[in-house]
């Protein structure tokens, strides 16, 4: 699509990709570690279609309904699929159907429904824990970890994530299904605090798991206005979407 808008896209590509570039340098990191996710919620599949003309591989989305819609529509591109959205059990099996990174793995309950998805799919899912970065996130009410089957409601869903000190129940977990494949790890940055200890927490969480799972080598971390941070402390993928594709209505 030769136009304004795959102009304007293309544009907002270049830069972020030399945001990126310049961040690795301050990091002493090579740029080709680094994934640049393309998160397309709210964006049309033309869009997306857009993005893969422009070289992009990988597009993320955070809502089912969005999602199936759009990675039916462009399936003939070569693209890369990541669901990075919090993710109820219900949706889970849907979701088995198209994505190939699902990066908010948080709970049991959620490992088991994967499993049973892409099973169902006849796919395997690579798969991330979700850690919790806020400095102390407690307990979640309906949201527990070991053994639990409750969806978590209320504004405790909006980030998500478990406890650093229990990722390794949901690691586990992935990594005894026969249909997930364990990655890494993934994190949002507390709102209104600085990103860059919430990383360093992240990357932490990831070299705990890797005492047991030596061979994770993805860590989500970092979006539109905290990437520098993120590829600071080691992050693999980044999840922009506003600095691409425009501010969202």
């Amino acid at each position: 699509m030769a136009d304004a808008r795959t102009a304007e896209i293309a544009a907002n590509l270049a830069a972020a990709r030399e945001r990126i570039a310049n961040a690795c340098t301050a990091a002493g990191r090579d740029p080709g570690e680094i994934t640049l996710v393309v998160v397309t919620k709210t964006w049309p599949a033309d869009d997306v279609t857009r993005l893969a003309g422009l070289g992009v591989t990988d597009v993320g989305e955070n809502r089912d309904q969005e999602a199936a819609p759009k990675a039916a529509a462009t399936r003939e591109l070569d693209l890369t699929w990541h669901f990075i959205g919090q993710l109820q059990t219900n949706k889970a099996a849907a979701v088995a159907r198209y994505a190939d990174v699902v990066h908010s793995v948080d709970r049991l309950a959620l490992v088991q429904a994967l499993e049973k998805g892409a099973a169902k799919a006849g796919r395997t899912l690579d798969c991330l824990v979700q850690v919790n970065l806020d400095p102390d996130p407690g307990p979640q009410p309906g949201n527990p970890v070991r053994g639990g089957c409750a969806d978590p409601p209320g504004p405790i869903a909006q980030r998500g994530g478990v406890a650093a000190d229990e990722a390794a129940d949901v690691a586990a977990a992935i990594d005894s299904a026969e249909h997930l494949r364990l990655r890494g790890v993934m994190g949002v940055a507390p709102l209104g605090a600085d990103p860059a200890p919430a990383f360093v927490r992240l990357a932490d969480a990831l070299a705990a798991l890797r005492a047991h799972y030596p061979g994770l080598d993805v860590m989500s971390a970092g979006m539109s206005d905290d990437l520098e941070q993120a590829v600071a402390a080691g992050a693999t993928h980044l999840r922009v979407g506003s600095s691409v594709l425009g501010s969202r209505a």
